[in-house]
């Protein structure tokens, strides 16, 4: 990984949809210091609006379409291939809702960020509105978000950090998404930083995040 005070981390996010992560983190950098380069956005479909955002900022984009009849293991190949050519340090899935087999030379270097307080309302299925309809149908006091690595399951990987979020007694799935939302604009560049300064350790499923 580069040293944060030569040259800046490069990353490549990874999209499905809309982009909104994507757009936080380009913003994030415009308004320094932010010590990262995005140096690739891969999206799944050709579809996704987040495009959009990467092409207006100039920053390099592949579509890797998938389809139902996708293969899975050739699809991360692709992928973690290309990331390889471009020099990628650090991978972040920025909602990307595909499962990708992690390599070993990447293990521990692709991060996501979740809308919930894993272990809650996580897993197969739960994205977008349907994590917070899930959590206020079941009561919950609090929610909130969570950044963690990668590995072979869905949501499954060791936590580096959450937010915690107050749930409203009248809140609906999307007041409380905008809610967690405007928290997970400040944690995951967050967590992206401490990558670049070196600052991030992992002990068996525990994350270590020394201070700045």
């Amino acid at each position: 990984m580069s040293d944060a005070s030569t040259e800046p981390m490069r990353i490549a996010v990874l999209i499905s949809g809309g982009g909104t992560t994507l757009r936080n983190l380009i913003a994030e950098k415009r308004r320094g210091p932010f010590p990262v380069e995005i140096a690739l956005v891969v999206a799944s479909s050709s579809q996704a609006g987040g495009l959009h955002y990467a092409r207006e900022d100039g920053v390099p984009c592949e579509v890797m379409q998938w389809q139902a009849e996708t293969d899975r293991e050739v699809y991360s190949q692709k992928l973690f291939d290309l990331c390889r050519k471009e020099k990628i340090e650090l991978i972040v899935m920025g909602g990307f809702l595909k499962r990708l087999r992690i390599p070993a030379d990447y293990m521990d270097r692709v991060i996501n960020i979740h809308p919930s307080l894993i272990p809650s309302f996580c897993g197969k299925g739960f994205y977008g509105l349907k994590v917070h309809r899930a959590a206020i149908q079941y009561g919950v006091k609090v929610s909130g978000c969570t950044v963690h690595f990668v590995d072979d399951q869905y949501d499954h990987g060791p936590i580096i950090a959450q937010r915690v979020v107050p749930v409203q007694p009248k809140d609906t799935p999307e007041k409380l998404a905008a809610r967690i939302f405007q928290e997970e604009c400040k944690l995951y560049p967050e967590v992206i930083q401490a990558f670049a300064e070196k600052r991030i350790t992992l002990e068996g499923r525990t994350v270590h995040v020394r201070p700045s």
